[in-house]
């Protein structure tokens, strides 16, 4: 079917208004077919009136993990060390059922697709391993929802102690021996399931659903599996998604672990560092790491609101600018953000950037962090003409009401569109030339019965989370030591705001069952 906005401005960021005189778009086969003025009413098009509203690429989530969807609020804020062992302990009490994979992606489209989020790079983790019918879910979610996605099988390979410096000295003999154990799923498993998700969910839906690869981290596989997934990558032109310098304890094992090179300079030594590689968080970046990404053409996905809740630390967003290295912008997670909003994510970047340089004049600009959130995505998910509204490109689209409030009245469309905006303007979204949201809400699924049956599931699985926690108590005075022992440690350089020294000792409460000395 073909569809035309009529009197429509489009988002234009080179312009000095941010956007067009009113347009027509027509759209066909999933594409922007043609942009102009009184554009033909083809027979049987569907005509969509913009009333002068503005027509703009719809956002790209552009890191994500869908598996914790269901559990937002659940956790304070913690390190990230601290709070993965709540996040996703590989316990069989959590082993969810096909459904309960379908439904928490689902809430996740849910709230992606209502405020205005049409794509989304889904880093899925797996607990406590990942089975060919829980990804076949997870896809099935994102055919079903009408999202444009890309999903990866984020999933360790080598032991907890491993991963992490300090912590095999700390632990008592039975809990070293626990955590000595490898991942439940070894590495021709995973490359098995990479075969499946590749044969199976690769280009479905008319090329909505598409795949990537996922090492989780550097650290967290052997170097021959994260040779066998840059194979994949490069076979299938795959972005390969990989969380580096996220923490301060990260920078440390670098040092601790790996003769002094961080993450970012171990991987581009492997020769795995690429213009296919998302560089996740990349906060405790030194210049020679950012050179190196700037080589390789990587791409950095920042978290802003993530790094904020989990207390990681500030990206140096102004020297990737001026390295020209692409950024995109993520939630990371719904237990990490507590929201799957990008507007929220946008708002964040463009504030907590200004108050790391005395220099107003490098603060982030609005302009720079709505590219990050459109064709930055794009880029990220290797379609380069995602995000962006031109002849040929995708037609995944939002019509915002320049009526509303957050508009009212227009003095700068992007500051507004980056610091008024939450979502709620959005009038229609669209996905590969599909209306997905319109004024009574979503099209292609009945939202109440979906929330209303995930509440009743998750509800029953509310002591099975609480048994978790318990079980990962044991291991909490150890975390704390070793996340001590890391913040001790002077690295060279300093990502968090400094104030007064850390307490210690003063106990950490992680939810009604569990308070640890």
């Amino acid at each position: 079917m073909t569809t035309i906005f009529r009197n429509v401005r489009l988002l234009d960021l080179d312009r000095p208004e941010g956007m067009t005189p009113p347009r027509d778009v027509s759209i066909a086969d999933g594409r922007i077919a043609a942009i102009g003025e009184g554009l033909g009413n083809p027979d049987g098009a569907r005509v969509i009136e913009g009333n002068a509203n503005l027509l703009m690429p719809g956002l790209i989530n552009g890191h994500f993990h869908s598996a914790v969807n269901h559990m937002k609020g659940r956790l304070p804020s913690l390190p990230l060390e601290v709070f993965m062992l709540y996040e996703c302990p590989e316990l069989d009490v959590l082993r969810p059922t096909p459904r309960e994979a379908y439904l928490r992606t689902m809430l996740g489209c849910i709230e992606m697709l209502k405020c205005g989020t049409t794509s989304v790079q889904d880093d899925c983790f797996f607990v406590p391993r990942p089975e060919p019918e829980i990804v076949d879910a997870v896809a099935q979610a994102y055919v079903d929802s009408g999202m444009r996605v890309r999903l990866a099988l984020d999933q360790p390979e080598v032991s907890e102690l491993e991963k992490l410096p300090y912590l095999r000295d700390l632990l008592p003999t039975d809990l070293r021996r626990e955590l000595g154990q490898p991942s439940p799923t070894s590495r021709n498993e995973l490359l098995g399931l990479y075969d499946h998700l590749i044969s199976r969910w690769h280009g479905a839906a008319g090329g909505r659903i598409k795949a990537a690869v996922s090492c989780s981290a550097p650290q967290r596989v052997s170097p021959e599996y994260l040779g066998a997934l840059d194979q994949l990558s490069r076979d299938h032109d795959l972005p390969f998604y990989a969380h580096m310098l996220e923490t301060k304890l990260q920078r440390v094992f670098g040092r601790e672990h790996l003769n002094g090179r961080s993450l970012v300079q171990y991987t581009a030594d492997l020769g795995m560092l690429s213009e296919r590689m998302n560089v996740i968080h990349a906060i405790w970046v030194d210049d020679t790491d950012l050179d190196l990404l700037a080589e390789s053409g990587a791409t950095v996905a920042h978290n802003p609101v993530s790094n904020l809740r989990l207390g990681s630390g500030v990206m140096r967003w102004r020297a990737m600018q001026d390295r020209n290295i692409p950024i995109c912008l993520g939630v990371d997670e719904a237990i990490a953000d507590d929201a799957v909003n990008m507007w929220s994510v946008m708002k964040t970047a463009a504030l907590i950037h200004c108050i790391t340089d005395w220099d107003y004049e490098l603060w982030p600009n609005p302009r720079e962090i709505l590219r990050a959130a459109t064709t930055g995505g794009g880029h990220a998910m290797r379609e380069p003409r995602l995000g962006r509204i031109e002849i040929g490109a995708p037609a995944d689209l939002n019509l915002i009401d320049l009526g509303a409030i957050a508009y009212v009245p227009l003095n700068d469309l992007p500051r507004q569109l980056v610091h008024c905006e939450y979502g709620t303007s959005v009038l229609q979204t669209m996905v590969a030339g599909d209306v997905i949201r319109d004024g009574k809400g979503l099209t292609r699924v009945n939202e109440n019965a979906l929330l209303a049956e995930a509440s009743a599931l998750f509800e029953r699985r509310l002591q099975d989370m609480d048994e978790a926690d318990q079980r990962m108590a044991r291991y909490l005075p150890y975390y704390r030591k070793m996340y001590d022992l890391a913040c001790q440690q002077d690295v060279g350089m300093e990502r968090r705001i400094p104030q007064a020294q850390p307490q210690k000792n003063r106990g950490l409460a992680l939810c009604p069952l569990i308070n640890a000395e």
